[in-house]
């Protein structure tokens, strides 16, 4: 990644910024109460000033921080080295900020059996921290986050469309969604930063052509995408992969887990962060690009609410400007919301252009 100002680097860049949103996500966002155990897990392509302020900010509201730092790893998702796995399988709080996520493993799944309020926040560094989290009125976020679940859970039909080439249809039939951006609040619930709903319209009747054009990961060599990939899905599944050499890459990656799960959609995903305009390669970042759309495949949790199964690994693609109708409906047109009553609290959040 490149740093054109040049102190971005800096140990004490956003210092102030980042103890203030840092505070904000240990005590407001995850709800820390004094003595539970705060596990923060970060590897070596993490940022360590955030790491720490987490750390620090856990420590300040009474928790007991136990920061993880380990060498990443070349496969995200995967099942981490044992004592990394034990300490996370009994934390009360998990923060993960490590580039290679181990959420979906089995030590994930152990941690939420346990009860583990767990946020997902894979290459959070200062600016994303401060930007995505302490600038954000999380209240009102929180507040669209719902009326939109609300939206998409009353639609039955939806057609995804998109000017790169998507146009990917689907039926609902009454599928709950879920709203990952939340508060801590319910014990074995993992959560995301805020700005985010997901769901699985039923899977047999996913049809059609979905085109990533912004962001895709993993595989790790991959993140800001230079080149559209194309994949056809017929009842759920991928059945083709085209492109250039980044789709190349992305179908020997997915054809090397052996496992046909590895080619199911586990979800679609709406992004409203709206400090996030643009692709990073940070997919946590990417997936809340405002107004975007994300689709996970491989696993998928529990949590989504579908049919739930396991695989290998997952992955997450990033369509920037989808237009949306729900049953005839327009709700999104190239980017933007259109919904009426969801213009109204963009409009509140004080959103850019609208």
């Amino acid at each position: 990644m490149e740093y054109p100002i040049g102190i971005e680097m800096t140990k004490d860049y956003l210092s102030f910024e980042v103890s203030k949103a840092a505070y904000k996500l240990v005590h407001d966002v995850m709800l820390t109460k004094p003595g539970e155990n705060v596990v923060i897990t970060a590897d070596s392509s993490s940022d360590r000033r955030v790491a720490e302020a987490i750390a620090n900010a856990a420590f300040t509201v009474g928790g007991n921080p136990v920061l993880i730092y380990y060498p990443t790893s070349e496969l995200a998702y995967s099942e981490p080295i044992a004592p990394i796995g034990a300490a996370v399988s009994h934390a009360d709080i998990w923060i993960e900020i490590a580039y290679a996520s181990i959420m979906h493993c089995e030590s994930f799944r152990k941690a939420l059996d346990f009860g583990c309020r767990y946020i997902n926040l894979t290459g959070l560094d200062v600016t994303m921290l401060t930007n995505c989290i302490g600038k954000i009125d999380y209240n009102l976020q929180v507040q669209l986050g719902e009326t939109i679940k609300r939206i998409i859970e009353e639609a039955d039909e939806i057609l995804v469309t998109d000017d790169n080439g998507t146009n990917l249809h689907a039926y609902n039939k009454g599928r709950k969604v879920r709203h990952s951006g939340q508060f801590a609040t319910q014990k074995g619930y993992p959560i995301m930063m805020g700005g985010q709903i997901s769901w699985s319209p039923i899977e047999e009747t996913i049809e059609g052509t979905l085109v990533f054009d912004a962001a895709l990961f993993p595989p790790t060599e991959l993140g800001m995408l230079h080149e559209n990939i194309r994949l056809t899905f017929k009842e759920g599944v991928v059945i083709s992969i085209e492109g250039g050499k980044e789709a190349a890459i992305f179908k020997t990656w997915l054809d090397s887990f052996n496992d046909p799960n590895m080619y199911r959609m586990a979800h679609y995903s709406l992004g409203f962060n709206p400090a996030v305009t643009k692709p990073t390669g940070r997919i946590v970042e990417d997936e809340r690009i405002f107004g975007c759309m994300e689709f996970g495949i491989g696993s998928q949790g529990k949590a989504i609410m579908g049919k739930f199964w396991t695989a290998a690994s997952h992955t997450d693609g990033i369509v920037s400007r989808p237009s949306i109708i729900l049953d005839g409906v327009p709700f999104e047109e190239k980017g933007r919301y259109v919904h009426p009553e969801v213009v109204g609290i963009i409009k509140k959040m004080g959103v850019t252009g609208y």
